[in-house]
């Protein structure tokens, strides 16, 4: 991680952690569930070695950035004025976005409500999710994938905290990140994450047990109720964006999924991003890219070609 300078920010009422290197055009990188600025330590390295500012934050919650404690500070509106605050601390009016799971849902938000602070969006694992104006997400979910689905499971507070707590954080992260299976991604309320004391799970080879080691003091020290308030507050979004019902999303995109992702495996997913409804939500929607064999970490999984997509994409503009 040499050269990665580290500061604290004032945004938005609250004080973020960012991972910065490099000079030149800004390349503001989001993180998603259950990670950190730390999922981007190869592209910071890569793009800022071809000329680019990279910029990964801690995001609301998470790591050494401050986590409020109602549900409610972890709204579209509240991370997005974050991101806003941050960009505007940088002293640029405008950002390259590459983001990433939980990360790429507010990535789509911030193209959405400031379409002007970002040249070009390339977007990882989560696709465009259009509001849909006759149904709660939650409740939707719940009926289209019962209440073992994830996000469901996910919903009160303080359980899956205390499930997470009994297997412990570090057999709870290497679990997910090691995952292959298809969505929708389950929890069942016997043995949540499928950890079996007699079975060791096996890291992936390109996430080591330092980066595990990484992850798991920093939510030992934060917890993972601020990251789980993100899926607390899906219905919060649902309410408060009801003024973007039927917008498209205006800013150009490279959309990057793994074929074996437990998003785009999840039912009508597929449909969605290859038959036509996404091109037609996001117009300047410029490539679709699956990558085979890969799974949801993609840009861990297979960093150089991220990196090389990333910068073959942003160098245009």
């Amino acid at each position: 991680m040499e050269g990665i300078r580290h500061k604290m920010v004032n945004v938005n009422g609250i004080s973020m952690h960012v991972a910065e290197k490099g000079e030149g055009p800004v390349i503001l990188f989001l993180h998603g569930f259950p990670e950190l600025w730390y999922t981007w330590r190869h592209q910071i390295l890569a793009l800022s070695s071809l000329g680019y500012h990279a910029v990964a934050p801690d995001l609301r919650g998470y790591g050494d950035t401050e986590a409020p404690t109602a549900i409610t500070s972890y709204s579209c509106m509240h991370i997005v004025g974050d991101l806003v605050a941050l960009i505007d601390s940088l002293g640029v009016e405008q950002v390259f976005l590459v983001a990433h799971d939980w990360g790429a849902i507010i990535g789509w938000y911030l193209c959405l409500f400031r379409p002007d602070r970002v040249k070009a969006f390339v977007c990882l694992s989560v696709p465009f999710m259009p509001r849909k104006p006759q149904m709660k997400p939650v409740e939707s979910m719940r009926l289209f994938f019962g209440d073992d689905y994830y996000i469901c499971r996910f919903q009160e507070p303080g359980k899956i905290e205390a499930e997470i707590a009994h297997y412990g954080a570090s057999n709870v992260l290497k679990k997910i990140i090691s995952s292959r299976k298809p969505g929708p991604p389950r929890i069942p309320k016997a043995n949540a994450f499928g950890i079996k004391p007699d079975t060791p799970i096996t890291l992936p080879s390109w996430f080591s047990e330092e980066d595990l080691s990484y992850y798991a003091n920093k939510f030992n020290k934060k917890g993972f109720t601020g990251a789980l308030n993100y899926y607390r507050a899906f219905d919060l979004n649902w309410e408060q964006t009801a003024p973007w019902t039927n917008t498209q999303v205006k800013v150009p995109v490279k959309y990057i999924v793994g074929d074996l992702d437990s998003v785009y495996t999840t039912p009508g997913m597929k449909e969605y991003v290859n038959g036509g409804d996404f091109k037609r939500d996001v117009p300047m929607l410029d490539e679709v890219v699956i990558m085979e064999g890969v799974g949801h970490f993609i840009n861990q999984e297979r960093a150089d070609e991220i990196n090389s997509h990333i910068h073959d994409f942003i160098k245009n503009f």
